[in-house]
């Protein structure tokens, strides 16, 4: 999938490993998220493919950059899999998978598991610019409304998905804190026939 967002992204227009990155942290974090190091990775694949070219620049007084563009062969592989009509939504997650077998730890430890999910969510909306103003910039970067829309739908799918995790961490932290006051208080309970 990273092999295909690169592809997407500088079809739109050459860019720099850098300014790719920016894309990544500032748009498509909301479904999709990379590390520098697997940008980099994988523009080196996609090069070695052909899917991409390279143009090395050098400037003055500033370090030498390189400015990756798609090739006509690369386009023909993004529109290929963007028709690929065998994708469908996937149920797989290492999240819940994770979560069904929560039971084996503690319940003070599984709320602190829910509270962190929730505080690493919160992490990664730090520090972002409201995610409209981020599509309508792009939008501008390259002149087309219509793929502006397509751009605002992801970022929606995001921002819903983000108030279901979170309401869903909360239900999760609610349920422990109940199971774990229920069974403080049933140990604290006498044993009939002590009395």
């Amino acid at each position: 999938m990273l092999k295909h967002g690169i592809l997407g992204l500088l079809n739109y227009g050459s860019m720099t490993g850098y300014e790719i990155m920016e894309v990544f942290r500032d748009s498509l974090k909301y479904f999709w998220t990379a590390q520098t190091s697997q940008i980099y990775r994988e523009l080196n694949h996609l090069k070695s493919k052909d899917l991409i070219s390279v143009q090395h620049i050098e400037q003055a007084g500033k370090p030498d950059k390189n400015l990756f563009s798609i090739t006509e062969a690369g386009r023909a592989e993004l529109i290929r899999w963007l028709r690929d009509d065998s994708v469908s939504s996937n149920t797989r997650s290492p999240l819940m998978m994770r979560t069904f077998f929560r039971g084996e730890l503690s319940v003070e430890e599984n709320i602190q598991y829910f509270k962190q999910i929730m505080e690493q969510d919160q992490t990664l909306k730090d520090g972002s610019a409201v995610p409209s103003e981020k599509a309508a910039f792009y939008e501008q970067a390259v002149s087309s409304p219509e793929k502006a829309l397509y751009w605002r739908m992801t970022i929606a799918f995001g921002q819903m998905y983000d108030e279901m995790l979170n309401n869903w961490c909360r239900l999760c932290i609610k349920e422990l804190e109940g199971y774990k006051n229920e069974h403080s208080t049933d140990q604290r309970k006498p044993e009939s026939g002590t009395e």
